[in-house]
């Protein structure tokens, strides 16, 4: 079992739902202390208990997409948020807060960058259908002409916030109508514990953002993302037992052959 102590712990930058977190902590008016671990002390990188910290198994896999949270008010603070896996993984994530009254310049920036191709990813029973698509636009020329997603990195929108929440970003974010909805049709049940859904088939954030990335061949990111969401609940719910790790079990053996081979 690793030592949450040692001096052989893996120091990690913050990424940009750390930096987030941080930000929102600031305009806090009162302390934030999250429920478990002695006086709420958790670990500042992935938010456990220093007792179960998952630190030194994160995935790190670059790719060529890119996905951008925008987040409701609180979920950077909620220990089970899983938009921070995402960002654990993908290094080119990008969080920002959402706020119906304004809107932050860097994310307006980031969607008229031309290295970009935004997609709204929302589903599709929801959205006008002559915005829904099912696949990524095409890399290439077609029939009915060349395609402006060309060249460009695909950046998936993801909406990191309870159903009503997203429904209501969806609604009153008028900068993304321009964008095309991709809707996904997952197969699988969602297998997210942390939190309660009235419907097995809706997502947490980092299951999405696995099938986006799958959608756009991120074939081995797609599978860390999968593989350490396992990871991060079997911690979690561990903590919250108050029962050891088990760090020579299947999972943790799978996710550290995963880890070293990166």
């Amino acid at each position: 079992m690793p030592d949450p102590d040692s001096p052989m712990k893996p120091t990690l930058l913050p990424h940009a739902v750390s930096r987030l977190r941080s930000a929102r902590l600031m305009r806090s008016t009162r302390p934030f202390l999250a429920r478990g671990g002695p006086k709420g002390e958790r670990c500042g990188g992935c938010r456990l208990i220093l007792s179960h910290c998952l630190c030194e198994l994160r995935p790190i896999v670059p790719t060529r997409a890119g996905v951008c949270l925008l987040m409701a008010e609180h979920e950077t603070l909620k220990p089970s948020n899983t938009g921070w896996l995402i960002a654990d993984v993908v290094p080119d994530t990008m969080a920002f807060g959402w706020a119906r009254t304004e809107v932050d310049p860097a994310l307006l920036a980031v969607l008229v960058d031309p290295q970009w191709q935004p997609y709204v990813v929302f589903p599709g029973e929801f959205v006008a259908p002559e915005r829904v698509i099912t696949e990524l636009l095409p890399a290439c020329p077609t029939d009915a002409g060349v395609s402006d997603a060309i060249g460009k990195r695909p950046l998936f929108i993801l909406l990191d916030a309870t159903w009503p929440e997203a429904r209501k970003i969806f609604k009153k974010s008028p900068y993304l109508t321009q964008f095309p909805v991709l809707s996904l049709l997952p197969e699988q049940l969602s297998r997210y514990r942390l939190r309660r859904s009235r419907r097995d088939d809706h997502l947490c954030t980092s299951e999405v953002a696995a099938l986006c990335l799958g959608l756009a061949g991120e074939t081995a990111a797609a599978q860390a993302l999968e593989m350490y969401l396992d990871l991060f609940t079997d911690h979690y719910l561990r903590a919250k037992q108050q029962l050891k790790v088990e760090w020579e079990d299947e999972l943790h053996l799978q996710m550290r052959a995963l880890v070293e081979g990166l």
